[in-house]
């Protein structure tokens, strides 16, 4: 998180109420640091889209200027909503905290995009992806970490987050982990990913430095960083021959949509998932209706060309 949050003078690129606004999202909301990023991203395309001018004097009129101009720079329908989403809530913090009137992003919305579905490995992939035997304490990780991703839809900072004092119990075969806004859930862990932990948990302590807490330990020791574990994942795709760019996103797309074609239950995916509402998790749905027109297309007699 920028230092300088706590304090809107020396908030670079942003009007007062924009740098406070910031600060208030980061101190009484504990709003993630990535969310934190974003949102000031988007302040300071309102700020530049404004040419400086306060957010307090802007009319609905300029808002629907600025989604204009930034689609005419090229930027996606999602892209702009979530923007809109940022400014929306700057003005309603205005309006609940410096007397606003009226918030003149209400009722705008983003131009439609094209529904972009998160890509997923085939089971066939997965397989691939996991079954050659790791060579050496090195690989023995790597294959632990992604055995996990794929057993139990993990995100990527909910992995590099986990300690060996909390969090994994392998003799009931569950993880617990805290997710987005603070919100904790326990995942099953799988009988391949459970045989891969405690493969590396075997030699994690010849790796792991004094006193260092994470499960998943780097070459010299220290914890993994997310952008580390996406590294090692996409040289494992790669070196393996998979013909695609694999990202722990991914492995936790292929959960989901392979849980999906399995069970057909939307709800358990949506907690397993730790998703606060069904439509993030909807999702997948037309994944699985991909795989299952692929079937029809190899299959019925009237489809095959």
């Amino acid at each position: 998180m920028r230092t300088g949050l706590n304090d809107p003078s020396v908030e670079p690129g942003l009007p007062e109420a924009g740098a406070a606004w910031l600060a208030w999202l980061a101190t009484q909301r504990r709003a993630a640091r990535l969310t934190l990023d974003a949102y000031h991203n988007d302040l300071q395309a309102l700020n530049r889209l404004a040419d400086g001018r306060d957010p307090a004097v802007l009319q609905p009129p300029d808002i629907r200027r600025f989604v204009a101009r930034l689609h005419g720079e090229g930027q996606s329908g999602r892209s702009i909503a979530r923007a809109l989403s940022a400014w929306r809530g700057l003005y309603r913090w205005l309006i609940r905290h410096r007397g606003l009137r009226a918030n003149p992003v209400d009722g705008i919305r983003a131009p439609k995009s094209p529904v972009r579905l998160p890509r997923a490995l085939s089971p066939d992939q997965a397989q691939a992806l996991l079954d050659p035997a790791p060579d050496g304490d090195l690989e023995l990780r790597d294959v632990a970490m992604f055995e996990l991703f794929y057993s139990s839809g993990l995100r990527l900072a909910e992995l590099a987050a986990l300690d060996t004092d909390g969090g994994l119990d392998l003799a009931e075969g569950m993880v617990t982990v805290t997710g987005k806004r603070g919100r904790s859930r326990s995942v099953p862990v799988g009988g391949k990913a459970r045989a891969a932990l405690e493969a590396w948990l075997a030699v994690r302590a010849l790796r792991a430095v004094a006193d260092e807490r994470a499960i998943f330990v780097t070459r010299t020791g220290g914890r993994m960083s997310p952008s580390a574990i996406r590294s090692r994942l996409a040289q494992r795709a790669r070196e393996l021959g998979l013909g695609v760019h694999v990202h722990p996103h991914m492995l936790r797309h292929s959960f989901a949509s392979h849980l999906l074609q399995s069970s057909g239950d939307l709800r358990a995916v949506q907690e397993l998932l730790g998703h606060a509402s069904i439509r993030s998790t909807q999702v997948y749905t037309h994944l699985d209706f991909q795989h299952l027109a692929k079937v029809y297309d190899a299959a019925h007699p009237r489809a095959r060309k």
